[in-house]
């Protein structure tokens, strides 16, 4: 796929660029688009949520009253489950919600993103660039140059660049990252992708 250059003014430099199909040109495998997305939204859960259960209630294991006789139901303490304020049954303990997915899988993932991005014609190629000290309001005049302001942009770059970083981080919706910080649900989040020229070789080599 062949896609031309644009500048940050969002003139055309009249040059144009080869997107490699091993990458950008395959056709998307559902699944493990799938997985792998699953697998980042498990890592994001703490796994920390937790409820007492009735072992774990401070209150007097006294027995409320008599087994029999009574005429009432068969009690035991005041931490009972089924009265309030005693512990709760089978509540949430910590766990670890990871999944392991294959890097094959993660890598086949990625290129099915992107090339799911290319097909829709979401990706836009721009020159490289940097600002000599962070301005939002110079990254927001990019967006809109490249019309790709309202469309949550993903701004994918060949390495961290702090300014870039600093410009774009109160902007609401849109997104930067360096090619290898790149995962599959990025990918799909994004409304538009704006990909500079050098971080196309750097995909190349995280996604093969």
């Amino acid at each position: 796929m062949r896609l031309e250059v644009y500048n940050t003014k969002g003139e055309s430099t009249g040059r144009t660029v080869e997107l490699p199909d091993e990458i950008f040109g395959i056709e998307p495998h559902e699944h493990s688009v799938w997985l792998d997305v699953k697998r980042y939204l498990n890592a994001q859960r703490q796994g920390t949520h937790k409820s007492k259960e009735r072992s774990e209630i401070s209150g007097s294991t006294r027995k409320l009253h008599r087994q029999k006789g009574t005429g009432g139901s068969r009690k035991g303490d005041i931490n009972n489950p089924l009265f309030r304020g005693g512990g709760r049954v089978f509540g949430p303990r910590p766990r670890d919600y990871d999944i392991h997915v294959n890097d094959k899988v993660k890598r086949l993932a990625r290129r099915s993103a992107l090339s799911a991005k290319a097909q829709s014609g979401s990706i836009i190629v721009v020159e490289d660039f940097t600002f000599e000290q962070p301005k939002t309001k110079d990254f927001i005049a990019l967006l809109h140059a490249l019309r790709v302001a309202d469309k949550k942009p993903l701004t994918v770059l060949p390495d961290y660049n702090k300014t870039l970083y600093l410009s774009c981080r109160n902007i609401p919706k849109a997104d930067i990252a360096p090619a290898q910080d790149l995962n599959t649900y990025r990918i799909l989040r994004a409304g538009a992708i704006v990909l500079t020229e050098s971080a196309i070789e750097k995909l190349k080599v995280i996604c093969e």
